[in-house]
C-alpha cells in the first residue's frame, strides 16, 4: 500500500523551495503525493501562484481558502482561526499518512495543529533556525514540537531542534532545498531574463525584498523608507523589488513600492511573484541583494553574491561571511551597500562557504519519509545529557556570554 504524503504550501517562495520533494515524491511508486494549497497560492493579490502549482504539472487535492483583506493582528488571528478549520477539514478528507511542512508562518502553525489534533504525523523542514524580529522565530519552534521528523538545514540547527526535546534519531541534516534548486534549476541567460520580465539590466542592479519585522509592530514603513533613501544616494543602481507576502503591514510595504517604483520608472521595477525560475535567474545576475529576506542569507552565497541584511528581522541566522548586517537606518545600509560592492568583498564573496550547503536533499528527505515507521505520533521528551549542558554553560561562561535579547553593536 502506498504511504500518503500530503505536503502543505501558502507561499510562492516555500512552493518554490518544496517542488524537487514534491517531485520525487509523485515519482516514487511507493509514496501518494497530496497538496494541500493555501493562503498567498489562492489570492490574486499575491499573483494567484497557484496556477503555477497546476503549470508544473501538480494536483492541487485541497485549496483552502484562509487570507482576509487585512494584515493587521486581528485579521492575521482570523485567518488562523479559518485555516484551523479548512485544514482540519481538509485533513479528515485526505487522511495522510504524513503532513510535510517547510518553514515557519502562521498558515503552517495552524496546519500544524490541525494535524496534531487529528493524529496526522509532521514532517518539519527548516526546523531549529532563529529569526530574533519576527513572530515566526516562535511559530517554528512550535511546529517543531508537533513534529515526528525532523529535516534541518545545518548542523547547529540540529542541535538545536535536540535541545527543544526532539529524539536525536528523528533529526536529520540534509542541509537546504534552496541550495540544490540552484544546482539543478534551469536558469534563463540574461536575454531571456530580460524578456520574460520586460527590462534591461543596467550596469549595477540590486534585488531587494523587504518583509516586516513583525516583533517591531509599525516600524516596516519608515525601515523600508530608511532603504529607499539610501538606495537613492547610491548612483547609476536599477532596483528589482519582489514585494511582501501577507504579513502584518505588508501591504504598508507594497504600496511604498508601488509609489517609489511609478515615481522612478527608468530605474525601478516591482514584481508580486517572479517565479522561482525567474527570482533565482534575477539573483545569479545582481550585483547584491538587500533586504531582510532568507533567501539572501540561504541561496545568496551559493552563487556568490553578497547581500545585506537589514534590521532585526533575521538576527540569529547562520551566515555565510558574504552577508552583511546592518541597522535599519539610512547610515547603516548605505555604509553596508558600498562594503558589498566593493572589489575586495565582491572577491570573497564569490568564493564564500555556503554552512546551508548540502548533498540531494530531496531526495534524502524522500527516502527518509519512505523508509521510517512515524504511524505513531506519541513522542518522549529527549533530555539534553547533564554532563554536555555543564559544558556548553561553562564555556558561555568563559566566552561572556549575553542572554538572549542582549546586542552589543549592530547586528
Amino acid at each position: 500500500m502506498q504511504k500518503k504524503v500530503c505536503v502543505f504550501t501558502g507561499t510562492r517562495a516555500e512552493y518554490g523551495l518544496l517542488r524537487p520533494l514534491m517531485e520525487q515524491i509523485r515519482d516514487d511508486r511507493h509514496l501518494c503525493l497530496q497538496i494541500l494549497a493555501t493562503g498567498m497560492h489562492l489570492s490574486p493579490e499575491f499573483g494567484l501562484t497557484r496556477r503555477d502549482i497546476e503549470d508544473n504539472g501538480f494536483v492541487i487535492d485541497e485549496a483552502v481558502e484562509i487570507l482576509l483583506s487585512s494584515d493587521t493582528a486581528i485579521g492575521l488571528c482570523k485567518s488562523v482561526g479559518l485555516g484551523m478549520l479548512g485544514f482540519g477539514e481538509a485533513l479528515a478528507r485526505l487522511r495522510p499518512d504524513c503532513l510535510v511542512i517547510l518553514g515557519d508562518r502562521f498558515e503552517a502553525l495552524a496546519a500544524a495543529f490541525a494535524a496534531q489534533i487529528h493524529g496526522v504525523p509532521v514532517a518539519h523542514i527548516h526546523g531549529g533556525e532563529v529569526t530574533e524580529g519576527a513572530m515566526d522565530d516562535a511559530f517554528r519552534h512550535a511546529i517543531s514540537k508537533m513534529s515526528v521528523l525532523h529535516f534541518v538545514s545545518t548542523e547547529a540547527h540540529r542541535r538545536r531542534v535536540i535541545q527543544l526535546g526532539e529524539n536525536p534519531a528523528r533529526v536529520f541534516h540534509v542541509g537546504a532545498l534552496g541550495i540544490e534548486n540552484i544546482k539543478k534549476c534551469h536558469l534563463l541567460r540574461r536575454e531571456e531574463l530580460e524578456k520574460s520580465l520586460g527590462l534591461v539590466f543596467a550596469e549595477k542592479n540590486v534585488l531587494v525584498t523587504f518583509h516586516p519585522a513583525t516583533l517591531e509592530p509599525g516600524t516596516a514603513g519608515s525601515q523600508f523608507q530608511n532603504l529607499l533613501t539610501a538606495l537613492d544616494q547610491m548612483a547609476n543602481i536599477q532596483v528589482l523589488f519582489t514585494k511582501a507576502n501577507a504579513d502584518t503591514d505588508g501591504r504598508v510595504i507594497n504600496r511604498i513600492i508601488d509609489d517609489y517604483v511609478a515615481r522612478h520608472p527608468s530605474r525601478a521595477a516591482a514584481f508580486v511573484s517572479m517565479g522561482q525560475v525567474r527570482y533565482l535567474s534575477t539573483m545569479r545576475l545582481v550585483d547584491a541583494v538587500i533586504g531582510n529576506s532568507s533567501s539572501g542569507i540561504i541561496e545568496a552565497p551559493g552563487f556568490g553574491v553578497p547581500a545585506v541584511n537589514i534590521g532585526s528581522r533575521q538576527r540569529g541566522r547562520v551566515k555565510a561571511a558574504s552577508v552583511v548586517d546592518c541597522e535599519p537606518t539610512v547610515e547603516g545600509i548605505v555604509m553596508a551597500i558600498n562594503k558589498v560592492f566593493s572589489n575586495k568583498f565582491k572577491k570573497m564573496a564569490a568564493t564564500v562557504d555556503n554552512p546551508y550547503e548540502g548533498e540531494n536533499t530531496s531526495l534524502r528527505i524522500k527516502e527518509i519519509i519512505r523508509g521510517t515507521d512515524i504511524s505513531d505520533i506519541r513522542k518522549t521528551f529527549y533530555d539534553v545529557p547533564i554532563d554536555m549542558l555543564e559544558r556548553c554553560h561553562e564555556k558561555c561562561q568563559e566566552n561572556n556570554c549575553q542572554p538572549p535579547g542582549h546586542h552589543q553593536g549592530s547586528d
